[in-house]
């Protein structure tokens, strides 16, 4: 239990802090662009923006291992969590600095009820990605699911300030500010 309160801490430290990117100056600046528009306020076209977002995460670089992540995440769409985590596993082990391996499988952890592996490659996923508004939002879930709304808040908002139009983000700020209120955070 002592491990996994380390571990937790950890995924919570590595939502808070700005870690370095490792993506490649080529990849950056596109993506900072798109960070750039997705953080105005009242954006009417965050949604395309968000796409173009997910579509350059999506980019591993190798077409091999982006066939692992697709194969991955059609695993988790059929329900099959262990074949998800089978095949994104080996997209981690042969391209560990690419996030989105990382935070897919963290997903498949999460949905097949392995919090502790869910909360670690996120940890992963945000060390290499700061800016990763699903796994911050995916920590969320996880502490509120553990009973611990005011880390899940400060995830939550983590995630907001990156992506404020997402209306599943603005609910959960909403709902754990009002069921928080009174209570110091």
């Amino acid at each position: 239990m002592k491990a996994f309160a380390t571990l937790l801490k950890c995924a919570v430290t590595a939502s808070c802090v700005v870690f370095v990117s490792a993506a490649s100056p080529a990849v950056a600046a596109p993506l900072d662009e798109l960070f750039a528009e997705l953080a105005q306020p009242d954006n009417p076209e965050w949604q395309r923006v968000e796409s173009d977002i997910l579509r350059e995460w999506s980019k591993s670089g190798s077409p091999a291992m982006d066939l692992l992540l697709k194969r991955g995440e059609q695993a988790i769409g059929a329900g099959d969590y262990e074949a998800a985590i089978e095949h994104l596993t080996a997209l981690t082990d042969h391209a560990p600095d690419f996030p989105e391996g990382w935070n897919a499988r963290a997903t498949a952890y999460f949905l097949g009820g392995y919090l502790g592996p869910s909360l670690s490659d996120i940890q992963h996923t945000l060390a290499l990605e700061p800016r990763h508004f699903g796994a911050l939002g995916g920590l969320g879930m996880i502490l509120e699911e553990m009973g611990n709304e005011e880390a899940a808040l400060k995830a939550y908002r983590a995630a907001r300030a990156i992506h404020p139009n997402r209306p599943d983000l603005k609910g959960a700020v909403s709902r754990l500010e009002r069921a928080l209120q009174g209570t110091d955070i």
